[in-house]
């Protein structure tokens, strides 16, 4: 299971109550009030973690509470402090108000800490009530209730590049070859069932964070097959690989299907760096009637690879050119 999207209640910590007490004592007959303040309730942060991929840990636990502060003691002491809550998420997590939708933070990077709900203040104890003319207060303070909010947590992926395709298009054993990602492989559709990550180390040292997404067919913005749930993933993306089955006859259809999903989901994502890649080229006896396919490519301001994932043929030059769309991207 891949939870990239969530519901969760977060509950700050209600302050403690203010305590009602008065001194007492063998030489103190008419000891005055000295009830402490209540401590402050626990606060709920959010941190983002590189040791955290998905949002499956918080499924089954849709409320984050943080503990309530200490009650108030006698001889002036304040109740302890209640126990912040740390929630770890992964990088990439946009954290949404679901009443108004608004953005609280993108944690685009680890070790990003933010403030979500804050604990309530405790209440005061009657002795900070005391004055001349009143100087026996018999009341104290109920601490003040924590914040409290339901937020939507939204994964996106930060990635270099994004690898789309129809079903059995070869993703999966694509980037199987390009990195040391092992995903499941199979003769039927969608085998993919989440995004799979994987890194391609180039030869200058520099990575390449890849993306294997799950198959789309026409109508997945409406729903169809997987539907497009996934495609949020590839709006941090760089570079998107446009894998298509070459052993199919019907190459600019398929194409025109792929762009046309994007294009549904947000238009914006054809702006990106986009590269054609036609795999399964050992299965190509005659490759001439590609050149019309190529020509269109060109035409268009596309550039277009043709490998074997199964083989490794044509991998050396795909990586060389994500190399140089990165450097630009």
């Amino acid at each position: 299971m891949f939870v990239d999207r969530l519901k969760v209640m977060v509950k700050a910590g209600q302050g403690g109550n203010g305590c009602l007490s008065f001194r007492k004592g063998k030489h103190l007959p008419r000891g005055g009030p000295d009830g402490g303040d209540g401590g402050e309730g626990g606060n709920v942060f959010f941190e983002s973690s590189s040791d955290v991929y998905n949002l499956n840990h918080l499924l089954y636990t849709p409320q984050l509470l943080a503990k309530k502060g200490g009650t108030g003691q006698k001889n002036k002491k304040q109740g302890k402090k209640g126990e912040d809550l740390l929630v770890k998420v992964p990088v990439g997590t946009l954290v949404m108000d679901e009443l108004s939708s608004e953005m609280i933070h993108d944690f685009l990077s680890a070790k990003d800490k933010i403030l979500v709900a804050k604990g309530g203040s405790g209440g005061r104890g009657n002795a900070r009530f005391a004055t001349s003319t009143k100087q026996a207060p018999r009341f104290a303070e109920k601490g003040k209730p924590g914040e409290e909010k339901w937020l939507i947590l939204e994964l996106r992926l930060i990635i270099d590049v994004g690898i789309i395709g129809l079903p059995n298009a070869g993703k999966s054993t694509l980037i199987s070859k390009l990195t040391s990602a092992s995903p499941r492989i199979a003769d039927y559709r969608f085998t993919t069932r989440h995004p799979t990550l994987g890194v391609i180390e180039l030869p200058d040292f520099r990575q390449l964070i890849v993306a294997d997404i799950p198959a789309l067919i026409k109508g997945s913005h409406e729903g169809a097959g997987l539907g497009n749930r996934f495609l949020r993933h590839l709006e941090r993306a760089k570079i998107i690989i446009f894998l298509v089955d070459l052993s199919r006859n019907q190459l600019r259809e398929d194409l025109e299907t792929l762009q046309g999903e994007l294009r549904s989901f947000n238009p914006t994502l054809l702006e990106k760096k986009c590269l054609i890649v036609g795999n399964k080229v050992e299965l190509i006896s005659n490759r001439e009637h590609l050149q019309s396919f190529n020509r269109h490519l060109k035409g268009e301001g596309l550039d277009f690879l043709m490998v074997s994932a199964l083989s490794k043929e044509g991998l050396p030059q795909l990586v060389e050119q994500l190399a140089k769309y990165s450097e630009s991207a």
